[in-house]
């Protein structure tokens, strides 16, 4: 509420300063620095807000998601606990089992999608109050559920209804799942001349640094041997240290900065989500 007071605020004194530089009996308008300087100021908060509002929406949508998972877990229990409590249990073990397996395919799903915004909100670009103690809040309410799903698999193995095979299934899906995440925030980086570049099967030409006509591509088939292995949820920055250093490879220029003149000292990631959008590999090219 107070960014968008104050763009408001903004918006109403740039406009009016800028009506009255501009008035006067056919006057030619003047530029004022005051009136571009909160023009600027305006469009840096438009920016933040829609900026804010997007990575908001993308949270919204998935609290939503792990509640409505939620709550078919809790109306799959119910159902599951009132068949249980029949006479003839052994007879409704087929959809008993069904019906856990699809409680424990939902919670994979919750599982992976704090996962993922957890991830998000490490790499996001702008902060929003209140987010981490949000998803903190859905963990809770996760392990939470995860005990009572514990004590139902114990009741109804109790019953001789086996459960073993599904609680197997259920391990493996977790761990397939945390190999994605761990896939998702895995890049590489590579820094060297354009010597060392060649030589290393990174680029397709050598040469020195790239200037004066010169052209340094990364080869389609580069080698990656040589390459730096990174967790882009912890690493935002990577040092050079060169008098000069270019990135070879795509990615965003709004998302990274060149830090530094003569040497350059490093490469700061101002938004992870952007400059990892384009390639999980970055090469960077020094003198």
């Amino acid at each position: 509420m107070k960014s968008i007071f104050k763009l408001f605020v903004v918006g109403f004194i740039a406009t009016t300063l800028l009506t009255t530089t501009s008035c006067g009996g056919g006057k030619e308008k003047t530029s004022s620095p005051v009136v571009d300087s909160l023009s600027h100021d305006n469009s840096n908060l438009k920016g933040e807000l829609t900026e804010k509002e997007a990575a908001l929406q993308d949270f919204v949508n998935g609290f939503n998601d792990i509640q409505a998972n939620l709550d078919e877990i809790k109306a799959k229990e119910k159902i599951v606990t009132n068949a249980s409590k029949d006479g003839d249990v052994k007879s409704k073990e087929g959809q008993i089992k069904q019906d856990i397996q699809s409680i424990y395919d939902l919670m994979q799903k919750n599982r992976a999608r704090i996962a993922s915004l957890q991830s998000k909100l490490k790499t996001a670009n702008t902060k929003i109050d209140g987010l981490e103690q949000m998803i903190a809040g859905l963990q809770t309410q996760l392990n939470d559920k995860d005990a009572q799903i514990g004590d139902l698999k114990n009741q109804l193995e109790q019953k001789n209804i086996e459960l073993s095979n599904l609680n197997t299934n259920y391990q493996n899906l977790e761990q397939d799942n945390q190999g994605k995440i761990q896939q998702l925030n895995t890049a590489y980086y590579i820094i060297g001349t354009g010597k060392e570049l060649k030589e290393y099967g990174v680029t397709a030409k050598d040469g020195g640094f790239i200037g004066l006509g010169k052209k340094m591509e990364v080869k389609a088939d580069f080698n990656k041997d040589k390459f730096t292995k990174i967790d882009i949820t912890q690493v935002t920055s990577i040092p050079i240290g060169s008098k000069k250093a270019k990135v070879l490879t795509t990615h965003p220029s709004s998302s990274y900065t060149l830090t530094g003149e003569k040497p350059v000292k490093s490469l700061d990631i101002s938004n992870a989500t952007d400059f990892w959008s384009a390639s999980k590999y970055l090469v960077i090219v020094t003198e």
